[in-house]
């Protein structure tokens, strides 16, 4: 099982979607361990952000990311860090394809509505960053067993 952070961003918070887009992500089957909502601090916006530093986005990344609160998410799954950028589609809305969160829901090039992990290395480094140990819970879902087949012994 992995678990993934998902940033619902500024955009999509001031838009009322945190409900549609959260859904989502709970229908397809993974589990919300962890969830805030929350103000960015400038500084932690920079250091999460700070692979972009220098670039001609990150000035205007780290003021909108700072603008409005954003829902933060642990997600946990088998596969969930590519289910979950499967199901954000392509970066930018006009480009992601309808039946994604930024295809349904975005439009703009700047505004794209959703962050998350692209690797295990960096789940693990963002997970560390927007949450306490204690707040990333383990519980059992009755409902795994009608998401994932175990009979094998494994998760399939």
């Amino acid at each position: 099982m992995e678990t993934t952070l998902i940033i619902l961003k500024p955009d999509a918070v001031q838009r009322g979607l945190m409900g549609r887009i959260l859904s989502r992500f709970e229908e397809k089957g993974l589990q919300v361990v962890g969830c805030k909502l929350m103000q960015i601090s400038r500084q932690l916006a920079e250091t999460h952000y700070e692979s972009h530093k220098g670039k001609g986005f990150y000035d205007g990344l780290v003021r909108f990311m700072t603008s409005s609160p954003v829902l933060v998410l642990a997600l946990r799954g088998n596969g969930a860090i590519t289910i979950a950028r499967n199901m954000m589609g392509a970066t930018f809305g006009s480009k992601a394809n309808p039946g994604t969160i930024r295809g349904d829901f975005g439009v703009s090039n700047s505004f794209n509505l959703i962050h998350g992990s692209d690797s295990p290395e960096a789940a693990e480094r963002e997970l560390r960053l927007f949450f306490k140990p204690e707040e990333i819970l383990s519980w059992k879902r009755d409902g795994d067993g009608w998401i994932y087949d175990m009979s094998g012994g494994k998760i399939e």
